[in-house]
């Protein structure tokens, strides 16, 4: 078997993550950067807490339940405490900080933290793992998910699919496969 030296990037050449900042900075507003991670941290944030809870409770995860004292910390708490702090920042009014990327984040990661737990906060029983806790959650987070990254940019994401399949056009055309 024979290893192929790994090619240079032609620097003339934008690579295709470049041509994805190049576009959200001509297409989306400043709110619009904010919401899209925003939306980006939240269906992040609920898809990797659902795969935790389901490793713990599977056992094949090295780690269990947080807990205080002897009481278990559900993640909505979590989600409470991020969400206190973004308040916190939004309240001061720091202008350099209102608008940062890493406060959308905490935003939607804090949010997705509480609503992932939403069926146990509204029935105040630990219906997590029930039929009735589970199945509403993730259907409506998940597609809250999805369509808020989308309505929220949809120029956005129309030319990000217009960008990639004119790069995916041109490499195959050049006949570089994989230079995405």
């Amino acid at each position: 078997m024979r290893l192929s030296k790994p090619r240079r990037r032609d620097p003339a050449r934008p690579r295709l993550v470049d041509r994805w900042h190049e576009a959200a900075e001509r297409r989306l507003t400043p709110v619009q950067r904010s919401l899209i991670v925003t939306w980006i941290s939240f269906g992040t944030t609920f898809g990797t807490v659902r795969v935790i809870t389901h490793g713990i409770r599977g056992g094949w995860l090295p780690w269990g339940d947080i807990s205080a004292g002897g009481r278990h910390l559900h993640h909505y708490n979590l989600g409470i405490a991020t969400l206190a702090a973004v308040g916190l920042i939004a309240v001061r009014g720091d202008g350099r900080a209102v608008g940062h990327p890493g406060v959308a984040v905490a935003y939607g990661c804090g949010t997705a933290l509480i609503c992932d737990e939403f069926a146990l906060l509204l029935d105040l029983q630990d219906v997590y793992w029930a039929k009735r806790g589970r199945l509403s959650v993730d259907v409506s987070l998940g597609v809250m998910s999805v369509l808020g990254a989308y309505l929220t940019a949809k120029p956005f994401w129309h030319e990000v699919g217009r960008v990639t399949r004119d790069h995916v056009a041109s490499a195959t055309a050049r006949g570089l496969h994989g230079a995405a």
